[in-house]
């Protein structure tokens, strides 16, 4: 399992912080300024409702499952988002389509970024624009006037301000022009028909094949219990304790398979998907709970609509030489994880990748072991997790954007990482440190969306 959710202190009590920008004359400059040339758009134009309201939100982490991303918008200013005691984080949210933003309100915690930025992107998974920056952040209040056009957009902090985490009350995001709703999901369907759950929560399995398989050739198995998605798609799941749930294709003992792993309790749900073995099918999860929280984890929708070749061909492409043979060994099948592979292990041919970095760290474990985060590893989370994204002995070794600048790395995870939503994944056992895994964790949950693709 790679369930490891842990405690942490609650940030502090509420402060109001009364932000004042100081106006330079002489330059017209602002401190935290918009960084995109041109007039800055007039408060009123901006709809005063809220597009972020009630809308689906996600985080880089939470502290505990009380400060989940949904609650900065759900328009309680008794509830909050917050984040791990790390830099960077970052809370966006989705509007359901494109629209053009003109502010930007942030109503933080004590715990708040003395340095940010407000970014805008299409996908919500990469090419964020930046529409906002400051070093000079004074929490409170804030209402930030901005010019960006985005489905997606999030605040992105870089440093804090005590030694919290990041939280926020309420994260508003306003509009010009009119406002119209969402679009039909097409990926994760219509969700208005899955019923009520007598047990913790409601699973439904989806079929995104696209087209390579009928419903009734996607199997699902747990707890004893197997049958295709045409004969029930739908599974009532109640507490368990370190569950899987397998999945297959063609039959129900097919070759093509994975699995989700989970624990759940009488009222939540802590699960991820999982690449720390190898890929065999493409997975994602959507959890969906009865306060609004609303997130994604797995692979992006653009990996899952490109054919399963094209998935193995681009592996190739983007991993290094030593990584390559990962995608043939057991093709069209799986893609083992490094560390399984005979190649990594003791008089293969890439047995000594990791040998005198981790020796350079004081690590003595072979390459195997680094990449499993086993032996001495095993007891140390912090350096495996450094070693596998090359950034021991970094100063910033909670910053994303510094992993797997270098080699010798774990390029098998960074693939992952790099076609998976939000780019959160479980490349390896200990993918968790900082938050980059896809494990997802909430109260009161109401339903888990499962795809299965091709």
């Amino acid at each position: 399992m790679n369930l490891r959710p842990g405690a942490r202190r609650h940030a502090p009590a509420p402060l109001l912080l009364i932000a004042a920008a100081a106006i330079m004359l002489l330059t017209g400059l602002l401190v935290g300024t918009p960084l995109r040339a041109g007039a800055t758009p007039k408060a009123a134009a901006c709809n005063t409702a809220n597009a972020a309201q009630n809308r689906p939100a996600t985080a880089s982490s939470v502290e505990n499952s009380g400060t989940p991303a949904s609650a900065a918008v759900d328009g309680n200013t008794g509830t909050r988002w917050s984040s791990a005691f790390s830099d960077p984080q970052w809370l966006q949210v989705d509007l359901g389509s494109s629209q053009t933003i003109c502010q930007v309100t942030l109503n933080w915690e004590a715990a708040y970024a003395t340095s940010f930025q407000v970014q805008v992107s299409a996908t919500g998974t990469g090419g964020w624009t930046t529409v906002y920056t400051t070093t000079a952040g004074t929490g409170g209040n804030q209402t930030l006037n901005v010019t960006g056009t985005g489905r997606y957009v999030r605040v992105y902090g870089t440093a804090r301000s005590t030694p919290y985490g990041y939280s926020l009350w309420e994260f508003g995001v306003h509009t010009t022009g009119t406002t119209t709703p969402p679009p039909a999901d097409d990926f994760w369907g219509d969700t208005s028909g899955i019923p009520a759950a007598q047990n913790v929560l409601e699973l439904k399995i989806l079929n995104r094949t696209n087209g390579h398989y009928p419903d009734s050739q996607v199997y699902w198995n747990f707890n004893g219990q197997t049958h295709s998605i045409a004969e029930q798609p739908y599974l009532d799941m109640p507490a368990n304790s370190a569950g899987r749930m397998y999945f297959y294709l063609g039959s129900p003992t097919g070759q093509y398979k994975d699995f989700i792993e989970f624990t759940v309790g009488p009222d939540v749900f802590n699960g991820n998907t999982t690449r720390v073995d190898g890929f065999g099918l493409k997975l994602a999860l959507r959890l969906h709970a009865h306060d609004g929280y609303d997130t994604q984890v797995g692979e992006d929708q653009a990996t899952f609509a490109e054919d399963r070749a094209a998935t193995f061909q681009r592996f190739q492409n983007e991993v290094p030489t030593e990584f390559k043979h990962l995608a043939t060994v057991q093709a069209p099948y799986y893609i083992p994880a490094p560390g399984s592979d005979g190649a990594f292990r003791t008089g293969g041919q890439y047995a000594n990748y990791f040998t005198a970095y981790a020796q350079a760290n004081g690590v003595n474990e072979p390459t195997s072991n680094i990449f499993g985060c086993a032996g001495s590893m095993a007891s140390n989370p912090n350096m495996c997790a450094a070693l596998n994204r090359h950034v021991a002995g970094q100063s910033q070794q909670s910053d994303p954007s510094q992993y797997y600048k270098a080699a010798p790395a774990n390029y098998y995870a960074k693939f992952w990482h790099d076609h998976a939503i939000n780019h959160l994944a479980y490349g390896f056992p200990y993918d968790d440190v900082a938050g980059q895994s896809s494990f997802i964790s909430h109260g009161d949950p109401q339903y888990l969306l499962v795809a299965v693709g091709w």
